[in-house]
Formats: structure tokens, C-alpha cells, sequence
């Protein structure tokens, strides 16, 4: 077996490329449409779980009801070793689940595509070993992970947002970023909601586009060894 659970909690959230990446190496994906009252399995029949991004907080049952299902699903992933890829929200949820804490509203915004250097820890890393030392990927979030779980490995970093990507234990993974967008999202954003955010919407299309051949080969590589460690759990 070598379908993955993917947990899609907005409209607009889907696993877009890295789904179809993971595709292209062999991978099913089982996609629910949480945000739509999809019900989520009680227990995870999968190789992997991809928890994908949202706007509230991980813990927020009142705004998103299913969270707590996706916890627990999440819960039982890193009890049995399955492979996790937490995005965005998702690599909140997984640090939350493991003992570390999330921060709403915390720093300044991230938005577009932005630097993201790679720590030393990376270097021994399955998905990230091997990467450039600087990368780029799309952001959009204003709360973050402010305390990683005890023995989690710390993977990247960015100027704003130092907890950018992590490993807990030997197969979860989580990212503060979006390795499924491109430019055609930050392209798909409102002139009104970027500026919102204090950014320049010419300026950050600009980047994005400018970012996107090296950015997609990154992040292709990265869903690559990802589902090798799918495949190794089916």
C-alpha cells in the first residue's frame, strides 16, 4: 500500500504540485475535503499522512472542528513510525502534537516567496540532504512555531520565521512553507489582501516568478525522497 492521507482544510488548500509529484513516483493520494465535512477515517489506514495549511491554529476546534481528528490522527502516525509532511498549519499541528508550541500572530508576516536557509542538522536529513544552503518557497502565515518538541531536529530557518522546517523522530516532517505552491498562487492573491500584509503585490509577483524553475526542482526533489519513505512504510 502506498496511498497517502491528504488533509485538505480550505478551499483552496490542495496538495497542487507536490500531490502530482508524489504521483509521478508511484504514491495514491487519498485527498478529504476536511474544510467540507468530508469525514476523516478514525484510524489511519495509510502509508503517510499529509497534513496540509490553514488559517487558524492548530488547536482551534471551534473555528475548524476536525482538527482534533487530524491530532489524533497524527498522534497515532508518529506512535507507529508512519511517514508524516506537515504544511504550513499542518507542520504547526505536528509540532503541537509532539510536545512543542505554537505562537498566533507571532513576529512579523511572511508572504510570497522567500530565503529560507538550510541548518547544519540538514545535512544528515532523508528530505533535505544534498539541498542548495539558500532556497526559496512560498509563505503566507502570521503565527508560527515558537518552541520545536523536545529532540525534534531543526532544519531551516528564515530572517522572519526562524522555525522553518523540522524532523521529529525518523519520519515526520514539518514545514512552515508551502512546497506545493508556485507563483501561480501568489499570482491568484488580491492586490488588497497583500497589501494587507504590508507587502508590494507588483514586487512579490515579481519574486515569485523569478524564484519559481529553481524553487519547483527543490521542492520536487524533496516530494521525491518523501515518497520513497512512503513507499518503504507500504
Amino acid at each position: 500500500m502506498t496511498k497517502v492521507l491528504v488533509v485538505q482544510n480550505g478551499r483552496g488548500g490542495g496538495p497542487r504540485r507536490f500531490g502530482a509529484w508524489l504521483e509521478q513516483e508511484g504514491v495514491t493520494l487519498d485527498v478529504v475535503h476536511a474544510y467540507a465535512g468530508a469525514p476523516l477515517p478514525r484510524r489511519l489506514d495509510h502509508a503517510a499522512i499529509l497534513p496540509l495549511g490553514g488559517g487558524p491554529m492548530p488547536d482551534d476546534d471551534v473555528a475548524m472542528p476536525w482538527l482534533a481528528a487530524v491530532r489524533e490522527l497524527v498522534a497515532e502516525a508518529l506512535e507507529r513510525d508512519v511517514p508524516v509532511f506537515g504544511v504550513c498549519q499542518g507542520g504547526q499541528l505536528l509540532a503541537h502534537v509532539a510536545g512543542g508550541r505554537v505562537t498566533a500572530s507571532h513576529g512579523e508576516p511572511e508572504l510570497g516567496s522567500t530565503p529560507i536557509a538550510l541548518r547544519p542538522e540538514a545535512a544528515e536529513d532523508a528530505l533535505f540532504a544534498g539541498l542548495p544552503p539558500r532556497v526559496t518557497a512560498v509563505q503566507r502565515h502570521v503565527d508560527a512555531i515558537t518552541e520545536l518538541p523536545a529532540g525534534a531536529v531543526w532544519l531551516a530557518e528564515s530572517e522572519r520565521c526562524p522555525h522553518q522546517a523540522f524532523r521529529y523522530g525518523a519520519r515526520a516532517w514539518g514545514v512552515q512553507f508551502h512546497p506545493e505552491a508556485g507563483a501561480d498562487r501568489v499570482h491568484a492573491w488580491s492586490d488588497e489582501s497583500i497589501r494587507a500584509r504590508g507587502f508590494d503585490p507588483v514586487r512579490l509577483r515579481t519574486e515569485a516568478d523569478r524564484d519559481e524553475q529553481e524553487s519547483a526542482q527543490v521542492w520536487q526533489q524533496v516530494a521525491h525522497r518523501f515518497a520513497q519513505a512512503v513507499r518503504a512504510e507500504g
